[in-house]
């Protein structure tokens, strides 16, 4: 188990050194094309290229990082106003369900990665081979569904607390045990 957490952290700094880069990487192409065509009246034929890089990137890696601190986008209107039980069983299976449209994004991802390495694409700035920049894709989607699997145990082995990330409780935990002990208002 201890192997296990240790690769959990391994992959969690992982992520956010993946995410941040790309995040300051971004902002500079982007800020830097503008002040170079300001100022030169030229914009680096690259910028564009690594802009987009950065942000399949940062977008298909946050996947994992967002469900693991509990961060991804919800629908949660019925959610939060639902009682703890109907929120628990919400919690175990919507979390599946992620995870399983992820696996088989992961599946369909990574059959698209082969077809662009197979056909030898390169970028056209960088001339970079394309599968580099979609590769991440498939990774990101994994990882995710995983995360996403690691979210849905938590909720099971958790029976008293809904868990919105591994790393995230449900904020109406504490209002649930208020009710509970009868000191909510």
């Amino acid at each position: 188990m201890n192997l296990l957490k240790g690769i959990d952290k391994i992959i969690l700094k992982v992520e956010e050194f993946i995410l941040s880069y790309a995040v300051i990487i971004i902002a500079l192409m982007v800020v830097g094309k503008a002040l170079s065509r300001a100022m030169f009246s030229y914009s680096p034929p690259f910028a564009d290229e690594v802009s987009q890089i950065a942000i399949v990137v940062a977008t298909f890696m946050g996947i994992s990082y967002a469900a693991r601190k509990g961060r991804h986008i919800s629908m949660s209107a019925f959610y939060d106003l639902a009682p703890f039980k109907v929120r628990k069983v919400l919690s175990i299976f919507i979390p599946f369900i992620t995870a399983i449209v992820l696996f088989t994004l992961t599946y369909f991802s990574s059959i698209y990665v082969q077809g662009v390495y197979e056909s030898g694409r390169v970028t056209s700035a960088l001339q970079m081979p394309a599968y580099i920049l979609y590769i991440f894709i498939p990774i990101g989607f994994l990882l995710g569904g995983i995360q996403f699997l690691r979210n849905m145990w938590m909720n099971i082995k958790h029976k008293d607390e809904v868990y919105l990330g591994t790393d995230a409780k449900d904020y109406n935990n504490s209002n649930q045990k208020e009710i509970q002990e009868g000191t909510h208002l």
